[in-house]
This record gives structure tokens, sequence and C-alpha cells, in this order.
């Protein structure tokens, strides 16, 4: 049955808390909010059904955006490629490459602080359009002299 929503695991140890995610859900933002801040993300997926198009490296670029966003390492295991540690700030530290068979023994990164955007979300964004909206609207409706 469906669990109730993302859950950070507690490893215990030198792992400390993870995010698990499992494949697309690491292309959602907003799933990664909401939930207590984890150490660190691990995304596992099968990309195999992207053959050798394009698609598994757009899917490894946007995990790698959401450890940016968040401001903490990523942990990424393809059964087919590409593998990777992603650091905090998006730097691939160790990687697989696509379709390559094997395993990777790397340091897992450490965190940054919180992201605006992990504490805010779209939040302030949305806030800045609708006063620019505003000023839009308010500027137009001024009477032609």
């Amino acid at each position: 049955s469906a669990g109730v929503g993302p859950a950070v695991l507690d490893l215990g140890g030198k792992l400390g808390q993870v995010l698990p995610l499992i494949c697309y859900e690491a292309v959602f933002p907003q799933d990664l909010r909401g939930t207590v801040r984890p150490g660190w993300l691990l995304q596992i997926t099968n990309d195999a059904w992207f053959g050798t198009w394009t698609g598994p490296f757009q899917h490894a670029a946007q995990a790698r955006l959401r450890a940016v966003e968040q401001g903490l390492p990523l942990v990424r295991v393809a059964n087919t490629g590409v593998t990777q540690v992603v650091d905090a700030r998006g730097r691939v530290t160790a990687s697989l490459p696509f379709g390559t068979e094997g395993f990777l023994d790397a340091a897992l990164p450490g965190a940054l602080p919180a992201t605006p955007y992990a504490r805010w979300g779209e939040g302030p964004l949305l806030v800045l359009l609708v006063g620019l909206c505003a000023a839009l609207f308010l500027n137009g409706r001024r009477p032609i002299a």
C-alpha cells in the first residue's frame, strides 16, 4: 500500500539521515520540502527504458539540480548508469558513466546550510511576481495627459 508521503530514514552512524527518492521523485522539488531536513539525498532509478537517448543524462542533471537547490549531497544509483555522487554545490565527485557496470566507493560530501529555496520554496518569487503585476497594472491606469 502507498505510504504517507516522503519520509526521512535514519541510517545511523556516519550515514545519518537520508531522504530516498525513487526514480522521477527527484524531478519534483516540492516533494523535498515539508520533511525533516536530511543529511543527504539518495536517488534510486531504473533509466533503462530511456534507451541510449538523452533521457538518462537529463534525469541525472535534474537530480543534481535538487542537490544544489537543497544544499544537500546526492547519491544517484542507476541500473544502467549514470551513477553519481554529487556534492551540495552540484559538482560530481565520483561517477560511473552510462552503460557501465561497476560500483562506486566514494566519500559522502557534507551538506550546506539550508538554501533560501529549501526554506521558503517559491513563496518569495510569487510575492515578487504579484508585486510586479500590481505595479504594472497601477502604472498602466494613469491618465494620459
